[in-house]
C-alpha cells in the first residue's frame, strides 16, 4: 500500500462500512463503482487501509 500513497492522494478513495467506520483504497485495486466496504471483493480489500490506523484517531 505504501506505493499507492506516495502517487498522491488522487490514487485513492475512501469508503465507509456499514458503521461508519472509514477506509482508504487504492483506485488501481477497484473494480467498479464502490460505495462501501461491504461492496468490495477480498481482492479489493487487500488494497486498503483502516483511515484511524493511518492517522491514529477515527476522524480526523
Amino acid at each position: 500500500m505504501a506505493e499507492n500513497i506516495q502517487g498522491g492522494f488522487r490514487n485513492l478513495v475512501w469508503v465507509r462500512d456499514k458503521n461508519g467506520k472509514e477506509y482508504v483504497c487504492s483506485v488501481a485495486s477497484l473494480k467498479g463503482d464502490i460505495r462501501t466496504k461491504e461492496e468490495l471483493s477480498s481482492e479489493e480489500r487487500a488494497s486498503c487501509a483502516d483511515v484511524s490506523i493511518i492517522v491514529g484517531t477515527e476522524r480526523w
